[in-house]
């Protein structure tokens, strides 16, 4: 017998761009968006900068359901994502790879990627997704047997973009991937997360690490308080003295 997943009819996936209008989103009385409007584009890496406290996980925890606007609207193509519930959102395929990786360490690597498909109600159809995961990443596969909190933090950080990668996103949304990484490491990050792009997934980056998005974006946003202050095409705000000032050293 089948396990049913869903509650009602599975949601429609979501196409087209995402847009984000005048949203205001508050934490009991302290505002943490402030009339926030964005746009992502269908097939782009859009990039989200700014200090700690700028609203960056805000406004992705915002997207995927978790925390709701007071003032506002978020839309998905034709779809009205304001006040949906999480697992609907991701089964509309916007899926959240959180900040800090949340793998469960003491899962193998395997185990992990067949926790993204939970959503899938076919075994195959999510075993065909882990072994699209482990030909894009091949470390993992070389680990899928081993526990999750004994790898590198390189290494789990893919396994927290594979374990998304495994809910078939059209819209992957990334909170700070580069966090804690090395150099190299981190440039191993962005090519894949620029592979993953590359083979149809809509990408919205929230990155302090601002050299290293904008290398691969193809768009940025940078807030501050909450708010967007500068925007535009990832090469111009590269060349901003006021990102360059902020953001990027010399």
């Amino acid at each position: 017998m089948k396990l049913q997943l869903w509650h009602s009819r599975p949601p429609t996936r979501g196409t087209g761009d995402l847009v984000v209008d005048g949203v205001d989103l508050f934490y009991s009385r302290v505002q943490a968006l402030r009339d926030l409007s964005l746009t992502v584009h269908e097939g782009e890496i859009v990039a989200i900068l700014g200090n700690n406290g700028a609203g960056k996980s805000t406004t992705l925890n915002m997207l995927s359901g978790i925390v709701r606007p007071r003032l506002g609207t978020v839309r998905w193509g034709e779809v009205d994502l304001t006040k949906e519930a999480p697992w609907r959102i991701v089964g509309r395929g916007l899926v959240q790879v959180p900040e800090g990786r949340r793998i469960f360490s003491t899962m193998t690597v395997h185990e992990n990627l067949q926790l993204g498909g939970y959503l899938e109600p076919s075994r195959e159809a999510v075993e065909e997704r882990i072994n699209s995961v482990y030909e894009l990443m091949p470390r993992l596969a070389e680990r899928r047997d081993q526990q999750g909190g004994t790898m590198s933090g390189g290494e789990q950080q893919m396994l927290a973009i594979g374990r998304a990668l495994v809910a078939s996103p059209a819209l992957l949304t990334l909170d700070e991937p580069s966090m804690g990484l090395a150099p190299l490491i981190v440039a191993q990050v962005m090519e894949t997360i620029r592979e993953v792009n590359a083979r149809g997934t809509t990408v919205l980056l929230v990155e302090q690490n601002a050299r290293a998005a904008l290398k691969i974006a193809d768009r940025a946003y940078v807030l501050e308080s909450g708010a967007v202050a500068i925007s535009g095409p990832a090469t111009e705000l590269a060349a901003d003295p006021r990102v360059i000032d902020a953001y990027l050293g010399d």
